[in-house]
C-alpha cells in the first residue's frame, strides 16, 4: 500500500518467518487485511500486533499454536488473565482494546475458513464509563496560541501549526503530514485522515495568516537545512516535523500560557468540536469537518456543550438549586 508522494510510507508489518506456529502466520494475514482492506493507519496496525503477539504467546503456553486449536474457555481465560496478572492487572479500558483485537482475530478466522467456529462470540469486553473529550475554553485556547507568538522562524512555524489544529481539528497525524500544495486556494486544507480518507476543511483568517507568514518568512530558513521535501511543516534540520515534536510545541506552548494543567495534540481537536457547537453548529457539519465516519462519535461533543449549558444556568439562574 504505498503512501502518497512526499508523505511517510507506512512501516512494513514484520512478517513472520518460514516455520512460525500457522497461528502467528493467521495473525501475519489478518494483520495484512487491517493495512490494505481496511487502510488501517501503521500506529493502529502497530497496537494490534501486540495485543495479538500477547494472546498468541498466552495461548502457547497452554499449548495451543494454531487457529483451530482454540476454544472457547481459552479465549474466556485470557480474558480472566488480562485482569488478573501477577505483574498488575490491565485497566478496563486497556483490556477492552486487547478484547477487541482478539475478537476481530476470530471474525477473521472464521470467514476465511479457517475455522469453523468462531470461539470469540460469547466473550465480551468490559463496559467502560463514558468519557467525555476534555476541550479548554476559548479564553484558555486564546492565551495558548498567543504563547506561540514572535518573528522567530520556531515561532512562526509553531504559531501556523497551532493555529491550523484549532482552525481545521484536524488530528496531529493529518497536520504533520500536510505538504504544501494541501493548503489549496488560500481559504482550505486538504486533510488525510484514517484509511486514507480525504477531506476538504476550511481555514479560518487567523490561520490562514499564520500560515502565510510561516511560508515566506520561515519554511525557507528550514528547507535549506534538509533534503527538498514537500512537507509543510519542517523541523530545525529541514525535515518534516515528527508528532513527538508536535507534541513537545504544544507542551510549551501551554507551559507559557501558565494554563495550570497539560493538554495534548487532541485538546485542539476536542476544542474545535465543542465551540463550533456550542456556537451553533449543526452537528453532521462537524462530523464532515472531522472525518468522523458516524454522527454518533461527532454527538458525543454535544454531551459535552450540554453540560456546560448545565453549569452555566445552575450558577446563574436564581431558582436553578
Amino acid at each position: 500500500m504505498a503512501a502518497a508522494p512526499g508523505r511517510p510510507s507506512p512501516r512494513p508489518l514484520g512478517m513472520t518467518g518460514a516455520g512460525s506456529a500457522p497461528l502467528a502466520i493467521a495473525i501475519d494475514r489478518y494483520l495484512r487485511h487491517l493495512a490494505i482492506e481496511r487502510g488501517l493507519a501503521q500506529n493502529t496496525l502497530d497496537a494490534y500486533r501486540r495485543d495479538l503477539d500477547a494472546y498468541a504467546a498466552f495461548l502457547a503456553e497452554r499449548g495451543i499454536e494454531t487457529p483451530e486449536g482454540i476454544a472457547p474457555a481459552e479465549v474466556a481465560a485470557f480474558a480472566r488473565h488480562l485482569g488478573s496478572r501477577p505483574e498488575g492487572a490491565f485497566v478496563a479500558s486497556s483490556m477492552a482494546r486487547m478484547l477487541s483485537s482478539v475478537r476481530g482475530l476470530h471474525k477473521f478466522l472464521l470467514g476465511e475458513g479457517l475455522v469453523e467456529t468462531d470461539a470469540a462470540t460469547d466473550t465480551k469486553p468490559p463496559k467502560l464509563g463514558s468519557r467525555l473529550p476534555k476541550a479548554i475554553t476559548i479564553e484558555q485556547m486564546g492565551r495558548v496560541l498567543a504563547a506561540t507568538d514572535g518573528d522567530e522562524p520556531q515561532r512562526l512555524r509553531d504559531k501556523a501549526l497551532l493555529e491550523l489544529l484549532y482552525a481545521t481539528g484536524a488530528r496531529i497525524s493529518e497536520a504533520v503530514a500536510l505538504n504544501v500544495d494541501d493548503v489549496i486556494d488560500g481559504d482550505v486544507v486538504r486533510l488525510f485522515g484514517k484509511g486514507g480518507k480525504q477531506r476538504i476543511v476550511p481555514v479560518g483568517s487567523y490561520a490562514r495568516a499564520a500560515i502565510d507568514d510561516y511560508l515566506v518568512r520561515a519554511r525557507p530558513t528550514f528547507s535549506v537545512r534538509g533534503t527538498s521535501t514537500p512537507a509543510l511543516f519542517l523541523g530545525a534540520r529541514g525535515a518534516r516535523v515528527s508528532r513527538q515534536n508536535a507534541w513537545l510545541i504544544i507542551r510549551a506552548a501551554a507551559e507559557r500560557a501558565d494554563l495550570g494543567f497539560e493538554i495534548s495534540p487532541h485538546t485542539f481537536r476536542h476544542s474545535f468540536a465543542t465551540h463550533l457547537l456550542a456556537g451553533g453548529a449543526d452537528v453532521r457539519v462537524v462530523q464532515e469537518l472531522l472525518g468522523h465516519s458516524s454522527v454518533a462519535t461527532t454527538q458525543i461533543y454535544t454531551l459535552v456543550t450540554a453540560d456546560t449549558l448545565r453549569d452555566m444556568y445552575t450558577t446563574a439562574h436564581p431558582r436553578a438549586r
